[in-house]
């Protein structure tokens, strides 16, 4: 299938990686930033243009990848005739592409995408359409780049978006904080990976309400009253600590 995508950013990076991967052709990479477009647009034998200066071509699908906020003002002035446009965003409506396409739809990647990436991960793909065989389009063409595409509205991907910032950018924070602590105190952060890996592969088959683990859901007031104590030179921590501690405790009783 022929694509062209719209941005240069790490979604648009990964996914035109990723469309060559699977065997489909690159014909264009549109970006605001020309020199991205260009860079990209090398690396996956593709023209590069300024999203301004787009030039049509024979296209089978176009991808917007570019961020939630800039979507709207970026495809003003465009409009994709005859050629079925999905965007990419997790927490924006399918309509935004209505003045840009008589077909449209989302095509959302529900994974953490960076460009620098040199091993594409699992990729789960929810989509939506405006119609029915812009659906079955969207539907035929993800199945390409994924085993795991599932048909999700505007309300459940939104649903999935809030949860999917718990679980990834929330538990970075957290990584933030315990890396920040450990370089403070003079200890290894690098001692804690095989733990952070495991806590994240247990879940893969099981509940992670069956899981809990620690002080909190011992009540183990001593060694919580340590930590405390430990950590009290770290504010933003030891608020987390405390709020956590007692979400815990609470889901555990």
């Amino acid at each position: 299938m022929n694509v062209s995508i719209i941005g240069s950013g790490n979604v648009a990076a990964v996914l035109a990686r990723l469309c060559l991967q699977k065997g489909h052709k690159i014909q264009q990479i549109l970006a605001r930033n020309t020199e991205a477009a260009q860079k990209l647009a090398q690396e996956v034998g593709a023209r590069a243009n300024n999203i301004h200066t787009y030039i049509p071509l024979e296209s089978d699908l176009i991808i917007v990848a570019l961020s939630d906020h800039s979507l709207p003002e970026a495809l003003a002035e465009l409009y994709f005739k005859g050629v079925p446009v999905v965007h990419t965003a997790g927490a924006v409506s399918v309509h935004v592409l209505k003045n840009n396409a008589d077909n449209y739809g989302v095509l959302y990647p529900l994974q953490s995408l960076r460009k620098e990436m040199e091993i594409i991960p699992p990729i789960p793909f929810l989509i939506e359409a405006n119609n029915e065989n812009t659906f079955q389009f969207i539907q035929n063409f993800a199945a390409t780049l994924s085993n795991n595409v599932k048909a999700e509205g505007e309300e459940n991907r939104l649903k999935l978006h809030a949860a999917a910032v718990v679980v990834n950018n929330f538990t970075n924070y957290l990584y933030i904080l315990a890396e920040d602590f450990c370089k403070r105190e003079n200890v290894d952060f690098d001692l804690l990976k095989p733990l952070i890996k495991e806590t994240a592969e247990r879940i893969q088959d099981r509940s992670p309400g069956l899981l809990q683990t620690g002080p909190a859901v011992r009540n183990d007031i001593t060694t919580i009253k340590k930590h405390l104590e430990l950590i009290n030179a770290y504010p933003e921590l030891i608020n987390i600590y405390e709020l956590l501690t007692v979400g815990i405790k609470k889901n555990s009783q």
